[in-house]
């Protein structure tokens, strides 16, 4: 299955993601978050094995399609000895202002950025991607943004009106206190990404 570990944005702060992207959301080629999915990636995992960890379920011994693959108990483990060495109690995150992934001449991820709680995040990143590449896992080829995905752009016809949008506009989204890393399956469909909650790790 396919899996990341992140810090979930609150039901209350949907409505406020909703109105920052407003401001492009007339962008064509543009495709919107939906406000209610999301969240901070702390480590994109891709696939891992399912094992007996999904809901209970599963077969135990399912550790993927290969030996590279690692199994979802050993992942498992992996996030709490991650948020356990950390020491990261729980913590106020504020999401604010607007971002873009790589660059506002080739924009291919809108995000909201966190400036308080960017610390703690980046601390829970590190003991994250050190124990799941421990694993097998892929190391990230980037440095580590806290951030909040709004929209990813498919192509080019409405660059222009988002980078006005980042360029004129810093939307105050809210304030939250963060208390738990979640583990997450991720299914493609059609209609977007469905997330799922595997595991939880409190602070």
């Amino acid at each position: 299955m396919r899996a990341f570990f992140a810090v979930d944005l609150p039901d209350d702060l949907a409505a406020p993601v909703a109105d920052a992207q407003a401001a492009f959301a007339d962008a064509a080629g543009l495709t919107l978050v939906d406000p209610e999915q999301t969240h901070v990636t702390l480590k994109f995992l891709g696939e891992i094995g399912e094992g007996s960890g999904v809901d209970g379920g599963g077969d135990g011994g399912e550790s993927g399609d290969d030996d590279s693959t690692p199994a979802l108990d050993d992942v498992i483990a992996a996030g709490e000895r991650a948020v356990e060495t950390t020491d990261v109690g729980p913590f106020e995150c504020a999401v604010e202002g607007f971002g873009v992934f790589p660059s506002l001449d080739y924009v291919s991820v809108v995000w909201a950025g966190v400036d308080a709680g960017s610390e703690e995040l980046t601390a829970l990143h590190e003991a994250l991607e050190a124990e799941t590449t421990a694993l097998g896992v892929d190391p990230e080829d980037h440095d580590f943004t806290p951030h909040v995905t709004l929209a990813r752009m498919n192509d080019a016809r409405g660059k222009e009106l988002v980078q006005e949008a980042v360029r004129e506009r810093d939307p105050d989204i809210g304030r939250f206190e963060a208390e738990t890393v979640r583990l997450v399956k991720s299914t493609l469909t059609s209609d977007g990404p469905v997330y799922e909650p595997v595991a939880s790790f409190g602070l």
